[in-house]
């Protein structure tokens, strides 16, 4: 289990890209040692701080073996941090993570916090119509983190779980609860160590039909 490529990108301007029209979803491979700060890669950026400006979405993970399902349904390649995503993973099911569980990767301390929410600026970059539908069906979302301690990382570092809670959910049971699953959502909000995204988007999953 371990790190294949360390992802960043700069805010753009884009047509294509949602409400604000600017987008950093371009992220590059790069090598060395990458800063791990407290919302956040040193040298990546978010351009819709509103969306996408949360600690909880500090760091973004997607892993390897999932960009190969992809590229099997698609029929194209998909390079590493095609998906935005600042962390590609190798040799772990980022999908059957726990929310809540720790990983110690280099220095840094990350813990999950959401999948992530497939949105019109990741189907217009990807440039695939029905992407969100596809996206959300497939239910292989990747996994954003919270930075519980600072430190650095690089391409190649191992990933260590160093805790996974007893009483939480998986990412994809997450995903699940997040697109309406009532019982999967309650059990979500059971769990103490939920992130306070999850209080809000409970309100509408069980909101009285």
């Amino acid at each position: 289990m371990n790190i294949l490529s360390v992802n960043v990108g700069r805010a753009v301007d884009a047509e294509w890209a949602g409400n604000t029209k600017r987008t950093a979803i371009d992220k590059r491979s790069v090598e060395g040692r990458v800063p791990v700060l407290a919302n956040g890669l040193g040298g990546d950026e978010r351009a819709d701080m509103v969306a996408h400006g949360s600690p909880n979405q500090a760091v973004y993970a997607y892993a390897r073996e999932d960009y190969d399902w992809w590229e099997g349904e698609l029929g194209r390649p998909l390079p590493n941090g095609q998906f935005g995503e600042n962390l590609t993973t190798t040799g772990i099911d980022v999908n059957g993570v726990l929310l809540g569980e720790q990983w110690r990767v280099g220095s840094a301390l990350l813990e999950v916090t959401a999948p992530r929410i497939p949105c019109v600026v990741f189907r217009n970059w990807l440039n695939e119509s029905a992407w969100v539908r596809r996206f959300t069906q497939a239910a292989r979302p990747g996994a954003y983190f919270r930075v519980l301690e600072q430190g650095d990382l690089a391409a190649g570092d191992e990933i260590d779980v160093i805790w996974r809670p007893e009483s939480s959910v998986t990412l994809t049971e997450s995903f699940h609860a997040y697109h309406g699953d009532r019982d999967l959502m309650r059990r979500l909000l059971a769990f103490p160590g939920h992130a306070e995204v999850w209080d809000r988007v409970a309100e509408r999953v069980l909101k009285p039909e």
